[in-house]
């Protein structure tokens, strides 16, 4: 199985997804959607007691249920229940449910989008800024993340071809490029801003996520010149990025007597740009 981990949005809830290239299908964390259905305030007890029930019924469901790592919370990746979309309407119609026909159609819809998603590349950032404008972004903030996305993936893209191993590796080197320019690990990134699992640069205000994206471009720039032979190398390089970045937020709050990193995020300040009109 190759996944893809993605998550999705279902009426501001936010449900955890794979795609499996292979299989070309989703998986979808079942204590997401109970919690949905249920709204219960301890999901996974549901789940377990529901699990129980459909066992001793004879249900091939409880039975059939994948289990794979996806995040959690504590930001940690644990094995989860996942079910396939097929199997998810099965589950829907085990639970009662007033959001039982809005789910099925909005999981009919998250299968079909996949698909389109894969013909045409240009419907995912647009169903990103569909999103990112529902949870109440502004649309100049919209442009640069949808911008930052973009960067990201070209670094990435560069570590692969370097052979710095995903995970634990572009985590390392995403950390010392933070540290270098913020002046925080990304973890203490995270801290300052009040974050558990919610992602750091969702949460970055326009000039936070500018000179991210000037550091990651830097680093990649960097590494395409110099061509990291090493894991050691490549390390060296994402401090120099992170560098370039650093000398030209000191320069900023030099001139402007305010600080770049702060425990305000994007949405922080939409509201408060709202309260003063």
């Amino acid at each position: 199985m190759k996944p893809h981990e993605s998550i999705k949005l279902f009426e501001e809830k936010k449900v955890r997804t794979l795609w499996d290239d292979e299989q070309e299908k989703w998986y979808i964390s079942v204590v997401d959607v109970v919690e949905i259905l249920t709204e219960s305030v301890n999901p996974r007890k549901y789940w377990s007691v529901l699990k129980t029930r459909l066992k001793a019924e004879g249900s091939e469901l409880a039975t059939n249920c994948s289990q794979l790592k996806m995040k959690s919370p504590d930001g940690k990746y644990y094995k989860t229940d996942v079910a396939d979309t097929e199997q998810l309407f099965r589950l829907i119609q085990s639970i009662p449910s007033p959001k039982a026909e809005p789910f099925k159609l909005w999981l009919a819809r998250v299968g079909s989008e996949r698909i389109d998603e894969m013909s045409d590349p240009e419907l995912t950032i647009d169903r990103a800024l569909k999103q990112y404008l529902e949870l109440g972004y502004s649309q100049n903030w919209i442009n640069q993340r949808l911008k930052s996305i973009e960067i990201r993936k070209e670094l990435t893209d560069e570590w692969n071809r370097v052979g710095v191993r995903e995970g634990t590796g572009f985590a390392t080197l995403t950390d010392i490029i933070t540290k270098t320019w913020a002046d925080k690990t990304t973890k203490e990134y995270k801290v300052l801003k009040g974050l558990k699992k919610e992602n750091l640069r969702d949460n970055m205000t326009n000039t936070e996520l500018i000179l991210n994206m000037l550091a990651e471009a830097s680093t990649k720039d960097i590494s395409e010149a110099i061509n990291p032979k090493s894991f050691e190398e490549s390390k060296d390089v994402a401090k120099q990025g992170g560098n370039v970045a650093k000398v030209a937020r000191a320069e900023l709050e030099a001139k402007t007597g305010k600080k770049v990193v702060t425990s305000k995020n994007a949405k922080n300040l939409l509201e408060d740009n709202e309260k003063k009109k």
